[in-house]
């Protein structure tokens, strides 16, 4: 520090110095004769001394004020100094702790930036993921309702062909299967949709605080290039404390640390959401496509039972035909062979009642008679045999009859069976989507 100017050693007087300042009293001095002639020139007059002491006193009194003054001058001089020093240190100072104030906010200011932009862009790819699940959703209507109208077409089969069959146990497993899906997509469109209000509610903490250290870096950055030549500076009095609700610099750097940490953790959880939204995506398609196949498969294995099953009928009804045309013919060739006979037996009968009118004795037991009677007894056992193979043939050819009508019922209901099945169901099956997870990335 420089040292101030020692003072220039004071001018002694050349008059003796009094200890003090005598004050001009009135003395009682004797009278001449003649006083009263002179009584106003004597009157409040100093003595010699006097005169003396008082020009020693002021000499005095202008000597110490005057040292006074040069040592406070001397003082003024050094406090300026040291003044302006001290002003200089400690602006000095304050405008380091501000840049490095600003380097700390512009970190943070950065950090939030990143985080921000990493956040928004991670909300766009999970809502991306979103968008496929929604459209991955919509794709199972298509299946699901093939899959209820396969159920339906199919309940309009005709007993005996209405029958719990394979084919639809795989189609109630894949009705089961797409709703169960259809309920996961939706749960998961739920959760997607949770997980990105999250993220967009941090990102806007994460912005708020962005822009709070922005608002902050550009005041600090105003504060640092203020200077004493600067025209806009000023008293401001009443800003000179501390807020009661100010934050301390670790409170403010653990904030801004607790956004990022709570900003990477909702990016982590959107990132294992999307993961989870692929392999969602990829084992509901795979299930479907397996499911698909073994419903086609069954399908397909149920239509060559069916054909087999009517080629049976159709080759049982040409034989039952063929068979009703020969009984057909053997009931024809009965009642001839029935007709033929009672004929005969007529012939027989009429021989006999003429016989019977042959006169007394004539009227006798011979051999004609005998063989007569014989060829009618002969002749009715055999039309009765005859009668009873017509009445087998004709219930024969009812059933026979009876059959064929069964046989091409069945076959109506196989045929039946087999367009519903083949036509209806296999055909509508068609439209079914090749694959879930392809299905989720069309526009």
């Amino acid at each position: 520090m420089a040292q101030p100017d020692e003072p220039h050693p004071p001018v002694v007087p050349s008059c003796p110095l009094p200890s003090k300042t005598c004050d001009v009293v009135p003395t009682e001095r004797p009278r001449s004769c003649c006083g009263m002639a002179v009584a106003g020139l004597r009157t409040a007059k100093y003595h010699l001394p006097e005169w003396h002491r008082r020009n020693a006193g002021v000499c005095y009194e202008a000597y110490t004020t005057g040292e006074q003054a040069e040592r406070g001058r001397a003082e003024a001089k050094h406090l300026v100094k040291h003044a302006a020093a001290s002003a200089q240190r400690a602006q000095g100072y304050s405008k380091a702790t501000l840049g490095q104030r600003l380097q700390d906010v512009h970190f943070w200011r950065v950090e939030l930036q990143k985080e921000i932009m990493e956040l928004d862009a991670e909300t766009n790819l999970l809502a991306a993921q979103k968008l496929r699940l929604e459209r991955a959703l919509d794709a199972t209507e298509v299946p699901y309702s093939v899959v209820i109208d396969n159920l339906e077409c199919r309940e309009r089969r005709q007993p005996p062909d209405l029958v719990i069959d394979e084919v639809e146990k795989q189609l109630m497993k894949e009705a089961d299967l797409i709703r169960d899906i259809r309920d996961l997509l939706k749960r998961t469109i739920i959760q997607a949709a949770t997980q990105i209000r999250s993220n967009r509610i941090q990102k806007e903490n994460c912005e708020l605080d962005w822009s709070d250290k922005v608002e902050t870096y550009n005041i600090d950055d105003k504060c640092i290039g203020y200077c004493t030549d600067s025209t806009d500076v000023q008293y401001h009095p009443s800003s000179v404390k501390f807020e009661e609700n100010a934050s301390t610099p670790k409170s403010w750097a653990q904030f801004s640390h607790d956004n990022i940490s709570r900003a990477e953790q909702e990016k982590l959880a959107s990132v294992q959401l999307r993961s989870l939204i692929n392999n969602i995506i990829h084992d509901a398609s795979e299930d479907l496509r397996m499911q698909r196949a073994a419903v086609n498969e069954a399908f397909d294995n149920h239509c060559r039972e069916l054909d087999d099953a009517k080629l049976r009928l159709e080759n049982h009804l040409q034989q039952i035909l063929k068979d009703i045309g020969d009984e057909e013919a053997n009931i024809v060739n009965l009642k001839k062979a029935i007709r033929d006979k009672e004929a005969f037996l007529k012939v027989a009968h009429t021989r006999l009642y003429d016989r019977s009118f042959r006169p007394n004795v004539e009227l006798c037991r011979d051999e004609p008679q005998f063989r007569l009677v014989s060829e009618v007894e002969e002749l009715t056992v055999f039309l009765e045999a005859l009668k009873r193979k017509l009445m087998e043939s004709e219930q024969n050819l009812k059933n026979l009859e009876e059959t064929r009508m069964k046989l091409e019922k069945e076959i109506a209901v196989k045929a039946n069976s087999i367009f519903i099945d083949r036509q209806k169901c296999m055909g509508y099956r068609v439209r079914y989507p090749v694959d879930l997870e392809v299905a989720s990335y069309k526009q």
